[in-house]
């Protein structure tokens, strides 16, 4: 059966039911290192061992078999939205994150702040600059470039090195191709039309990124990397489709952007990490859907850092006894996708999945890493399959036909 049969079957058979709750450690899946061991093996991980052995787990491949998921698709996959279906660029998913007030029509990318030698890209991030420093040379651009058409240019701060670039007017397109090359060594590439409609929206950017250029020639930070542009339009929310409310407790302003685009209520502002359990415990009564994203795996795993990505899996390894004493109904730990520290990026390597719940059937699973996994009882599955497990096990799906 394809996904959307299935996804639309979900929706038919949703009702009321039990509360169901996702952890997701963001690129938790790794690679082995030398001495053989991924970075989830390596990890003191005793809580989340322990929930294993009382859970049924699996694999979850995000998109398919082979493709690398960026994180946009990864988390609409865990939330019951088919990512080759439901296609949403990052530069929505930044607007949301800063709450921005998106109207339809309305074209966003986002932005990295990067550093350019001799034409071509030495530093993706540059530097990681602080979040202070984007906010100034935001302000830099504001003040200093314009675009020659019938609307709006609005250029905002993000978080660290990423920005956000929207432009608002009759007639503008977001099916653009990226500008960012994906590596160092390398010039940016020109803002490629994918169709003939989006020619007059590509020439606007190219314009833009000429503009920033010269404008932050003496800066650091001193080109613009343009990702996920799209053209946004309003999705259908959970809520209308299986009937959960939701919200989200997460770090970094794009988690919150996806969880927005699917209809959660979104926590602000920004908390930390031991705050989860006695946050989430705020919305007991008025929520039935959690999501908790914990970003530091993933952005030590894209820093190559194995090390610093062990002790993130371990600080998270520490939110479970908490969210245990809230008692949902079901208790997910999953990821949207790898990021081993041995490649610095996203992979397509499937994550581990775990799925605890009273009606879950225990495998023989004793550990949450990648190679025990691969043994539990779910699987390998498509990251979409998730939704209409977690929804079986709270009690929220009616038996299918007579």
């Amino acid at each position: 059966m394809a996904a959307r049969d299935i996804t639309e079957t979900w929706e038919r058979l949703a009702r009321p039911g039990g509360s169901i709750m996702y952890l997701v450690i963001d690129g938790v899946g790794g690679l082995p290192d030398e001495r053989g061991m991924t970075e989830l093996e390596a990890a003191d991980t005793p809580h989340l061992d322990s929930l294993a052995d009382r859970s049924v787990c699996g694999l979850l491949e995000p998109v398919g078999p082979g493709i690398t998921p960026g994180s946009g698709p990864g988390h609409l996959a865990l939330f019951g939205y088919d990512p080759l279906r439901y296609t949403v660029g990052r530069g929505i998913l930044a607007a949301l994150g800063v709450d921005f007030d998106l109207r339809e029509g309305d074209v966003a990318a986002r932005i990295n702040y990067a550093t350019m030698q001799d034409g071509v890209i030495v530093d993706r991030r540059a530097g990681r600059i602080s979040t202070s420093t984007n906010q100034r040379l935001c302000n830099l651009i504001r003040d200093h470039v314009s675009l020659d058409f019938d609307g709006e240019l609005y250029v905002q701060p993000v978080k660290e090195h990423r920005a956000l670039l929207v432009l608002r007017g009759p007639g503008l397109d977001g099916d653009i191709a990226d500008t960012d090359p994906q590596r160092v060594g390398q010039p940016s590439r020109p803002p490629r039309p994918r169709s003939d409609d989006a020619r007059r929206t590509a020439g606007l950017v190219a314009s833009f990124v000429d503009q920033v250029n010269e404008t932050l020639a003496d800066e650091t930070a001193n080109t613009v990397l343009l990702r996920g542009f799209d053209t946004y339009r309003p999705w259908p929310s959970l809520e209308e489709r299986y009937g959960l409310h939701g919200v989200c407790l997460a770090q970094y302003p794009m988690y919150r952007g996806v969880s927005r685009l699917v209809g959660m209520d979104v926590h602000t502002p920004a908390l930390e990490l031991d705050d989860y359990p006695s946050v989430a415990q705020s919305y007991r009564d008025t929520h039935d859907f959690f999501f908790l994203h914990v970003k530091p795996t993933d952005s030590r795993g894209e820093d190559g850092d194995y090390d610093a990505k062990v002790e993130a899996i371990e600080r998270a390894d520490s939110l479970i006894p908490g969210l245990l004493d809230l008692e949902p109904e079901v208790l997910v730990v999953t990821a949207d996708h790898s990021t081993p520290a041995a490649m610095a990026t996203h992979s397509w390597h499937p994550v581990p999945l775990l799925l605890h719940a009273d009606s879950a059937r225990r495998d023989a699973v004793t550990s949450y890493d990648e190679r025990a996994c691969l043994h539990g009882g779910l699987g390998i599955r498509p990251g979409w399959h998730l939704m209409g497990l977690a929804l079986a096990h709270a009690g929220r799906l009616d038996k299918y036909g007579a």
